[in-house]
């Protein structure tokens, strides 16, 4: 926790800065000439082009190098739904990070509104003057319903971050740390490496897939009443049910302890203080923890290696293997922006996966992954995926 000092100290951060975003001019209008080129009457002209040929907006506009930031507010950072009003410092600092990372205009959208419907409808509105929506900290499982409605009704990239963000950068550091364990991460060997996982909300889910996609097929997943099995009747929603039937094949039931028994990987996007000392002992040997809850992990790094884990990753970036979306999404939106891409696809986001986990030519128990402001990365990923998008 903060101590109040530092809270006080990242107050006065906000205050002084009164937003971390502004807009600036690609051309400073310093003459009449300018003025009649920037509005009225010259602006009429590519207006009139647009018309007559609407893909034109992609040339004669910044369309292509802005982006929509939505959140309706109801799963911020691990404050819970706190609202649109207390989501706006959260979207302006993504927006900052989408500048600094990958020059994309990015601004931020909180919505009055948690109703999947009117989110739909709001943010197809708003679409003609972007090139990419960028949804954010919407809880699931509305979030699975906002993403999957306007990906089929939009002709552009949308992009769930905390979904597909937080998948993209997992696998990328799973396999930089089966590599320093010396597990082979081939398709016929990762069906015999035991994950587990704790959470089934919106990254987890998203982890789960880009996992499954890799073969790695022996997972366990434990939400609030256990873990994840065709035998649970108490599965209520289209994503469980798919959990239910794609992973856990031996229909192990019980709860995060049993599950814990015996596995090699653990992967936390879901509470704090969920797993003992106990558990991780419990573990294979040389297991790999990710403690993902924010700002508090399912375990404490020092704890976990005190446990006997021989890596760690966590949310945090005061310690080692910092699992952060800031890895992800500057990359992935810059590639798929300079492609002209109409969606993100599965493949575009396995490309930022392995061209991120590339990014560490010699991984290390310390350092599975970059830091998050090493400025070539998101460099190396648009480029993989604007190749995976061709």
């Amino acid at each position: 926790m903060a101590s109040a000092r530092e809270e006080d100290d990242v107050r006065n951060f906000h205050r002084q800065a009164k937003g971390k975003i502004r807009i600036a001019l690609t051309f400073p209008i310093e003459n009449r000439e300018l003025l009649a080129k920037t509005y009225t009457p010259g602006v009429a002209i590519p207006a009139r082009d647009i018309a007559e040929n609407p893909e034109e907006v992609w040339n004669l506009t910044g369309r292509r190098n802005r982006v929509a930031i939505v959140s309706d507010g109801s799963a911020i950072l691990g404050l819970g739904n706190i609202g649109p009003l207390a989501a706006l410092p959260v979207m302006e600092g993504k927006a900052a990070l989408f500048k600094q990372c990958a020059d994309i205009d990015a601004f931020p959208i909180v919505l009055s509104t948690q109703d999947v419907d009117a989110i739909v409808a709001t943010v197809k509105a708003i679409a003609p003057s972007f090139g990419g929506i960028n949804l954010e900290d919407i809880a699931a499982p509305r979030c699975f319903e906002v993403e999957e409605r306007l990906k089929r009704e939009l002709d552009i990239p949308v992009f769930h971050d905390d979904q597909h963000g937080t998948a993209i950068v997992v696998l990328a550091g799973l396999l930089n740390a089966l590599k320093v364990a010396r597990r082979s991460t081939s398709r016929s060997d990762v069906p015999h490496i035991r994950i587990v996982m704790s959470g089934a909300g919106a990254a987890g889910t998203a982890i789960a897939r880009i996992l499954l996609s890799q073969g790695f097929t022996n997972i366990l997943i434990v939400d609030r009443n256990g873990i994840i099995s065709r035998k649970r009747a108490d599965l209520n929603s289209e994503a469980k049910m798919f959990l239910a039937a794609a992973t856990n094949p031996g229909s192990i039931e019980g709860g995060l302890q049993e599950a814990m028994e015996g596995s090699d990987v653990f992967i936390g996007v879901s509470a704090p203080n969920l797993v003992t000392k106990d558990m991780v002992r419990s573990m294979a040997k040389d297991p790999i923890i990710f403690a993902l809850a924010n700002p508090d992990p399912e375990i404490l790094p020092t704890d976990a290696k005190d446990a006997g884990a021989f890596i760690v990753a966590s949310g945090r970036s005061d310690f080692p293997n910092q699992v952060n979306n800031l890895l992800a999404f500057p990359g992935v939106f810059r590639g798929a922006l300079d492609a002209g891409a109409r969606e993100i696809t599965e493949k575009m986001k396995l490309a930022a996966a392995l061209a991120l986990a590339a990014c560490v030519l010699e991984p290390t128990v310390e350092k599975i992954l970059p830091d998050p402001l090493e400025k070539e990365v998101a460099t190396k990923i648009a480029e993989a995926v604007r190749k995976a998008a061709e």
